[in-house]
């Protein structure tokens, strides 16, 4: 089964320092029937414009990636880290029994552009979890890159909560096939550019559920960013 989400459809905001889509209910935009899609609960789509960002705030019981579309990510959390992270870098923190931490764009003209994905974690209480990895872009040319994985998997990033998620950059006409296995479905996000999903047209924003596949094929239209999130149904 495949439900393509335009992006048109999908909760906004404009505080003027940011600016949102929200694939899920977040904030002010609430919809009883749009909470999350498996164990994914999260998945803004932030631009935060320069010298602007989060203050300290408090997260619990919550696995929270960053991946960074473009721009610059500066983090501090209570657990003593801090660091800036730059394009196709993804950080990871398992908030646990609780941590506060900002995010800034410390960049006095640029733009930055991060998706925020939150995963509920398998049980409460953990204890809590930073960690970064600095991908390149090579990495993620035209193939896929497997950015974060269970603690099971082989990603470089590995968070408590069974789900994989997946990114590439694809140039226009390359295609890419992923084998689905049974009882798990995909949550899959056209960051850039527009791709063919299993028949299916993504332009940038738009999202697209696999459930009860035997396999995506993902074809570029243009120039393509793509990421996806695999899970157990």
């Amino acid at each position: 089964m495949l439900k393509k989400l335009s992006k048109e459809n999908m909760g906004t905001s404009n505080l003027g320092w940011l600016e949102s889509r929200f694939h899920f209910s977040f904030a002010e935009y609430r919809n009883p029937n749009n909470l999350n899609f498996g164990v994914l609960r999260v998945l803004n789509d932030d631009i935060i414009h320069p010298k602007n960002g989060f203050d300290m705030h408090p997260h619990r019981d919550m696995e929270i990636i960053s991946y960074v579309v473009e721009g610059e990510l500066t983090h501090m959390d209570s657990m003593g880290n801090s660091e800036t992270l730059g394009c196709h870098n993804v950080q990871y923190m398992s908030a646990g029994t609780g941590v506060i931490h900002s995010e800034y764009n410390l960049s006095h003209i640029n733009d930055l552009r991060l998706l925020q994905i939150w995963i509920l974690p398998p049980e409460k209480n953990l204890a809590p979890i930073y960690g970064s990895y600095k991908y390149q872009e090579n990495e993620f040319n035209n193939k896929l890159l497997n950015i974060v994985s269970s603690k099971h998997g082989n990603s470089k990033i590995q968070i408590n909560q069974d789900i994989n998620i997946y990114a590439s950059k694809l140039d226009a006409k390359n295609n890419l096939k992923f084998d689905m296995l049974n009882h798990r479905q995909v949550y899959f996000v056209q960051i850039e550019g527009a791709s063919d999903v299993n028949g299916i047209k993504l332009n940038d924003g738009d999202a697209l559920e696999i459930i009860n596949e035997v396999n995506i094929t993902i074809s570029a239209l243009t120039k393509s960013h793509i990421l996806f999130i695999e899970m157990k149904k």
